[in-house]
């Protein structure tokens, strides 16, 4: 017989008493019992059709579900009010001041991070809900040790959190003796705390849904929305969700995720270092394409505008928002000329979006978002200069767009080239970030980018594929495995790292997933386990 049982590890945290209250607990445990063996199912589907993947199968728009593509009437549910401008949306942990500064900055939206950006310490996780609750009530404030103060302006960026991923696990809480998805964990208490005073306020609860490989996974959320819904008494549909189209197996279902959330979706993202990661995670040991450094693969890639273009034309067909990518780079106020030339980057960057129709884009830092704020109040403004022009150019059905699946599977990069440096970056930016997660920091400026696990991830995996595919340098050498443990001992010691340490682990870690001849599907896995380790030490 199965025991009813939840187990904690520590309540005595900061906020744990408000945030996981018994109720709380209750509710993450009825999701868990009731969709978690759903999810394993599906994560064992995404590493069936990864093996096919790998032993030659091509993917393709999905047969069984042409019905749903071919039938021009359906459309997603209207779009909240408050959901309606996105013109600049803002990223960030789900850190007291930096959401304070982030509400406040100007944008649109500001998306709240329990995944990429934030390191989920136990304490980071129950802070993380504890400032949630505070910033839907307006009373989140800060007091920092120099003595400033931090409080909401009047006027702030509609709220919208981002779960963590469908594989990642909340192991401080176990339903039954089984650990907890992080996903249902993070939902699950935002939801429980926040959805009906959301309602009233005149809001929701707003969502980005990450990592999702299939619309199955689509379907699986849906379902879960339905029954928060109910268990809590709000309508259903008061959920709305915009999912981060940031796999390339997602891309191929854009419009069959749309579908399986239309009474629920409020949109498509377009995420750039986790959609490369799932390239080479899928495809990273095919004949047809080595990448040059992931600065040379950029979002004007022929492969990147296909993927792009499709998920713009996508949205616009059934009435919902699409939105860019990042722009990661952090204003440098000690060196004005490198700042401006970085600033001008961005601005190319939000043009081509905003000239392919996006409804708007992603900002990491409160500075960019005038850049990117004048480039869409351009693109959104009245032609014929009266009145302040729509809120979004979801009237832009970019009918001009017609993408093969060929065009989303060609990888190359014209005139990409790799270099020593491209080797010693990734794995600088690699050994500081998971150095820095190990710390409780998911959101690192290094190099003057605000880089996040994505960044990470998507290093670690050219790192592999290079030394996998034992590509070739610009000065005509191997990336051999001899070659990437001397390029990794150097950058290590220009870090200070020799010894234990969390600098050491993360050296550790990452010598060990790029030099395993089997791909690690996601670095944040064993990372969770060293974190764990790291926890218990503290």
């Amino acid at each position: 017989m199965r025991t009813q049982r939840i187990d904690l590890d520590r309540a005595d945290l900061p906020d744990a008493q408000r945030v996981l209250t018994p109720d709380a607990l209750d509710f993450v445990a009825a999701l868990h019992r009731e969709f978690d063996p759903r999810r394993r199912e599906l994560l064992g589907r995404r590493a069936q059709r990864r093996q096919r993947f790998q032993a030659g199968e091509t993917p393709d728009f999905l047969s069984e579900t042409s019905s749903v593509r071919s039938d021009p009437a359906w459309r997603v549910a209207p779009t909240p009010a408050d959901l309606d401008d996105r013109r600049v949306e803002i990223t960030g942990p789900a850190e007291r001041k930096m959401m304070i500064n982030a509400l406040n900055s100007g944008a649109r939206v500001f998306m709240s991070d329990f995944e990429d950006a934030l390191s989920p310490t136990w304490g980071n996780v129950i802070a993380g809900q504890g400032n949630v609750i505070d910033a839907v009530r307006g009373t989140i404030a800060f007091e920092s040790p120099e003595g400033k103060s931090y409080r909401l302006n009047p006027q702030t960026a509609t709220l919208v959190v981002r779960p963590r991923g469908w594989h990642l696990p909340e192991a401080h809480m176990r339903v039954d003796g089984e650990t907890v998805s992080g996903s249902l964990f993070d939902f699950g208490l935002f939801v429980f705390h926040n959805a009906r005073e959301l309602l009233e306020r005149g809001s929701g609860p707003y969502l980005y849904l990450p990592k999702l490989e299939s619309h199955l996974e689509a379907r699986l959320w849906n379902d879960v929305f339905l029954a928060a819904q109910d268990r809590l008494g709000v309508p259903r549909g008061s959920i709305r969700a915009t999912v981060l189209i940031e796999t390339i197996l997602a891309a191929f279902e854009m419009e069959e995720i749309l579908y399986e959330l239309r009474d629920h979706a409020a949109g498509l993202n377009a995420g750039r270092w986790d959609y490369m990661f799932s390239i080479i995670k899928q495809f990273g040991r095919r004949s047809d394409f080595v990448w040059p450094g992931r600065s040379q693969v950029t979002m004007a890639v022929p492969f990147m505008v296909a993927y792009t273009d499709l998920l713009v034309r996508t949205c616009h067909a059934r009435g919902a928002h699409a939105i860019g990518g990042m722009a990661a780079f952090v204003p440098n106020r000690r060196d004005a000329e490198a700042t401006e030339q970085a600033l001008q980057k961005v601005r190319e960057d939000k043009l081509r979006e905003s000239g392919q129709g996006f409804d708007g884009t992603w900002v990491a830092h409160p500075d960019l978002v005038g850049v990117a704020t004048d480039i869409f109040d351009h693109a959104l403004a009245d032609p014929e200069g009266e009145g302040s022009g729509p809120l979004n150019q979801k009237h832009r059905l970019r009918e001009d767009v017609k993408v093969a699946a060929a065009d989303l599977l060609d990888f190359g990069v014209p005139g990409g080239t790799l270099r020593e440096q491209d080797l010693r970056s990734n794995l600088s930016v690699a050994l500081q970030y998971i150095n820095a997660w190990f710390g409780g920091n998911g959101a690192a400026a290094i190099f003057n980018l605000m880089e996040d696990a994505a960044t990470a991830e998507i290093a670690r995996s050219q790192l592999w594929q290079w030394v996998q595919r034992q590509a070739t340098l610009d000065d005509g050498r191997s990336v051999t495995a001899d070659l990437y443990r001397t390029l990794h001992g150097e950058e290590l010691a220009k870090l200070g790292g020799s010894g234990e340490g969390r600098l050491d682990a993360a050296s550790k870690l990452l010598r060990r997933i790029v030099l395993e001849s089997e791909f690690t599907e996601f670095m944040t896995v064993p990372a969770y386990e060293q974190l764990r380790a790291f926890e218990t030490d503290a």
